[in-house]
């Protein structure tokens, strides 16, 4: 006779907003169904950032420890460039990263989700490792505990680094103390030209990845279908089921056995308020609970 056991499935959120206060993040997560979340520490879109006062760090784990979820992700800001050629920005981008790592382990999330950086200005190979020494400057003398820095992947828009996995594998390597692991994003993936749509093309994508940066470390996935084209180095994040990669597919990804130890999070778009909740369903819906026969 054979056995019948339950499938893994991913915990799943998306990022939501923080007006009101970062915890209100995690009190529209519970009230959404979702498991996990992601939010912004602060303003995405600024070099300045209002301190963390003492009560709104308290406020944030109070309520974390009222709703569970689990994990956190908190995402830098977009003005980061760790791999920057110009000295002004590099510097910039350090303080303003290390900022991020010291707030992050103020609210003792899970997860701080960065990009690798754009090589705009100098060769790949010396953005990869000006971006591992950045990381290796910003976080010096910082103790981790349980936060894991994520290095998500990019379609490779604008000269950006990590639009291929070998690039974050060469992070990762050159920042052996470090607590790096990976965020994979679908829509980066499908138009740096890893084609998801298909079966085999999912199974060489997961290939791919085992080999380069290690399954085990892939802690989370920006669930998102792709406006733009397959290849077209374009970042520009759709609805689900609506973009150029697909239900069908994006549904094949959700259910990967090699990534159900992942949190799932979308990131589409805001231009109806309702569209995140359709998405949340909708993904939901994917990753339902399952018996398959072992």
């Amino acid at each position: 006779m054979t056995k019948e056991r339950k499938r893994k499935k991913p915990r799943i959120g998306f990022h939501a907003p923080i007006k009101g206060g970062l915890h209100e993040s995690l009190i529209i997560a519970k009230e959404t169904g979702c498991d996990a979340v992601q939010l912004f520490s602060r303003n995405p879109r600024g070099w300045k950032a209002k301190p963390l006062t003492d009560e709104a760090v308290a406020l944030f784990r109070k309520t974390r420890r009222q709703t569970k979820i689990s994990p956190i992700l908190i995402h830098a800001n977009y003005l980061i460039n760790l791999s920057a050629a110009d000295e002004i920005i590099l510097l910039k981008s350090i303080e303003s990263f290390r900022e991020e790592v010291e707030r992050a382990l103020a609210l003792g999330v899970d997860y701080l989700v960065v990009h690798p950086g754009s090589a705009r200005g100098c060769p790949e190979q010396d953005a990869l490792e000006i971006c591992a020494l950045s990381l290796q400057v910003a976080c010096k003398g910082l103790r981790f505990g349980k936060l894991k820095i994520l290095l998500e992947n990019t379609a490779g828009q604008g000269e950006c680094i990590g639009h291929r996995f070998e690039h974050l594998r060469a992070i990762m390597k050159a920042c052996p103390k470090l607590p790096l692991g990976v965020c994979i994003d679908t829509a980066h993936s499908f138009t740096a030209g890893y084609d998801i749509r298909e079966p085999d093309g999912l199974e060489a994508t997961i290939g791919i990845i085992k080999k380069t940066v290690g399954l085990k470390n892939v802690r989370a996935v920006h669930f998102n279908d792709s406006r733009a084209p397959f290849n077209s180095r374009v970042d520009r994040h759709w609805h689900i089921g609506e973009g150029h990669i697909g239900r069908e597919a994006l549904e094949r990804f959700a259910q990967h056995p090699k990534l159900a130890h992942a949190a799932f999070i979308l990131e589409t778009p805001y231009d109806d308020p309702r569209a995140d909740i359709k998405n949340l369903e909708t993904l939901r819906s994917f990753v339902k609970e399952t018996n398959e026969k072992g």
